[in-house]
């Protein structure tokens, strides 16, 4: 490695330094999104602390030519599939479909009234569970598009598909969601 390499090749090779600085760069957006994914805090920080963890376990496999964050992000859907799948296998067995704290997804708004909360929080939590209905393929491009404002391009390559096959996907997600919507309960 020379003085003039990329913080991502210095990373790449094993500097403790650089990959800490990439990090700190990254985790701000990589937590948003996990959070927005997975819908619980404590879970999106541990599953931030795993994608850490395993890609600096699979940093000699990283191309420095490919853009970091892109092959973070990759890491990090990759585990919020792993938690989606153990999640619904832990309901398959406990016979339970239960909600997460509804008050993690209240909307706030300046002086509103008390039917006015009520009516935002029913909202965000049917917006909510909608979103963990869909599956793994329709929520990860929606959630990036929509959410982070990544482009179609951006999004196929996280997610190893084509452009088209992005905009399918997120024509999808949103029929699903205006679908799930409409329906009184949301199920």
């Amino acid at each position: 490695m020379k003085d003039g390499d990329s913080i991502e090749t210095r990373a790449a090779g094993g500097d403790a330094g650089a990959f800490g600085a990439l990090m700190a760069a990254t985790k701000g957006d990589l937590y948003r999104f996990v959070r927005r994914y997975v819908g619980d805090e404590a879970e999106a920080h541990d599953l931030l602390q795993e994608t850490y963890t395993a890609a600096w376990l699979a940093l000699r496999r990283y191309d420095p030519a490919r853009p970091f964050e892109v092959w973070l992000r990759s890491i990090a859907l990759n585990k919020c599939r792993d938690w989606s799948r153990r999640r619904a296998v832990r309901r398959v067995v406990r016979g339970v479909m239960g909600l997460d704290a509804p008050e993690a997804s209240a909307v706030r708004m300046e002086t509103p009234s008390p039917e006015a909360r009520l009516d935002d929080r029913r909202r965000a939590e049917a917006l909510r569970s909608a979103l963990t209905r869909l599956p793994d393929g329709l929520k990860a491009p929606l959630l990036l598009a929509t959410l982070e404002g990544r482009s179609h391009g951006e999004i196929a390559a996280i997610l190893g598909v084509t452009t088209k096959a992005v905009e399918t996907r997120i024509a999808r997600a949103r029929k699903r969601l205006a679908e799930d919507m409409a329906v009184p309960g949301g199920a």
